[in-house]
């Protein structure tokens, strides 16, 4: 979520600076929103000890990558000939959402025990 708040990219044409939540001058939005809802429901699933939030949790975990590459693919494009420099920010976005989705492959849930063993 930290990484949301620091620069995405820089459009040095225009002197603009996008984040995840200020993209001011350009259309872009504010595309760390979803990122905060997804992470929402990551921890919350994460600390459910249900076998239907943990599969869940696939789900919402592969949407956030999807959308982190999204995001990367739309504020890395070049258009009319200015390609905007990629800062720290977008690959540390990048880095953690598949961080979020590898954890999530992994839950730390203790299944009962097959009595007729």
């Amino acid at each position: 979520m930290i990484s949301c708040f620091t620069p995405w990219v820089i459009i040095e044409s225009q002197k603009i600076i996008v984040s995840g939540i200020d993209a001011a001058g350009t259309n872009y939005g504010k595309p760390a929103y979803l990122h905060f809802v997804l992470t929402a429901f990551f921890l919350a699933f994460t600390f459910m000890q249900k076998i239907w939030a943990k599969r869940v949790n696939l789900l919402v975990t592969a949407i956030n990558l999807a959308w982190a590459a999204r995001n990367y693919f739309v504020l890395t494009t070049c258009a009319a000939g200015e390609c905007p420099v990629s800062q720290a920010g977008l690959w540390l976005m990048l880095i953690a959402s598949f961080l979020m989705l590898l954890s999530s492959f992994f839950p730390d849930i203790e299944l009962p025990q097959n009595r007729n063993s």
